[in-house]
């Protein structure tokens, strides 16, 4: 049996700098990968199936089943996964078992497909599955399937917020249908940071910045509840993604549980996480 690991991801830039002709909107955005993630466990059988620990979860309403067909070509493959990145969270999750899928698959039916290959299939599936096939610290740019690896964050401790608000399907494209261009920049605090990594800094609040935090509260209501009560606590809170989850920056062990803590007083979940 292969098992491959599929991290969730927070967005530590994410600037849009206009709608393309394509319709899709120009990014430039620091992904980062953090360590919670969900597991792939692959073996060899006849015909393709997918199960899931989580109820409720459809391979059929999941990009998997489309990374799987991509990869096919007559083969065959059991995929059991085990899911702990929240879905429709912001953080990624069905973007990178897609991603977990074309690199499990690979190896399993001993293709032999490179990086490049790999990332051209991804970029077919999804604007965020590409990030995943390296994973790590990168720039994405284009519409997102653009990756430039960076160098690593140094080991940085995050806590995760997760409110408990309904969220549907196609929440990002909301998100980007809510922007205007007055939210649309030159994707220069992105560069910022990006030259702050390259010389190795450590980052800070200050150097987060997320377009969709001036339209969250619109797309996904209720979750301002969560966000004043983070700012009452003393602890300045990022959007990650599209949201509705949300983290914070804390290096310190006891001040991150002591955050962890208040969150889950507010009935959110918490998860105390490392970058990658």
């Amino acid at each position: 049996m292969l098992t491959v690991k599929a991290p969730a991801k927070i967005n530590l830039t994410l600037e849009v700098l206009g709608k393309r002709p394509d319709a899709y909107h120009e990014i430039r955005s620091v992904v980062q990968a953090i360590d919670l993630c969900d597991t792939l466990h692959f073996s060899e059988a006849r015909g393709i199936s997918f199960t899931c620990d989580l109820p409720g979860w459809s391979a059929e309403k999941s990009l998997v089943s489309k990374a799987a067909e991509l990869l096919r070509g007559g083969k065959g493959a059991a995929v059991t996964i085990e899911k702990r990145i929240p879905l429709l969270s912001g953080l990624g999750g069905d973007s990178s078992d897609a991603a977990a899928v074309l690199r499990g698959l690979n190896d399993l039916w001993r293709l032999a497909l490179s990086d490049e290959k790999l990332l051209a299939l991804a970029a077919q599936l999804g604007s965020d599955v590409p990030f995943f096939i390296r994973g790590g610290t990168a720039l994405a740019s284009g519409r997102g399937e653009i990756i430039e690896p960076l160098p690593s964050l140094p080991e940085t401790r995050v806590v995760l917020v997760v409110p408990d608000i309904p969220v549907e399907p196609g929440k990002t494209a909301r998100m980007y249908s809510a922007l205007k261009p007055a939210h649309f920049t030159d994707g220069s605090m992105t560069q910022k940071l990006v030259n702050e990594l390259k010389r190795g800094k450590p980052i800070d609040s200050a150097s987060l910045v997320n377009v969709f935090e001036d339209v969250a509260a619109d797309v996904h209501p209720g979750l301002s509840y969560y966000i004043s009560g983070c700012i009452r606590s003393g602890v300045p809170v990022h959007l990650a993604g599209s949201g509705p989850a949300l983290f914070a920056i804390r290096h310190d062990m006891s001040y991150a549980a002591e955050f962890r803590k208040t969150v889950e007083e507010h009935h959110a979940r918490a998860y105390i996480v490392e970058t990658l």
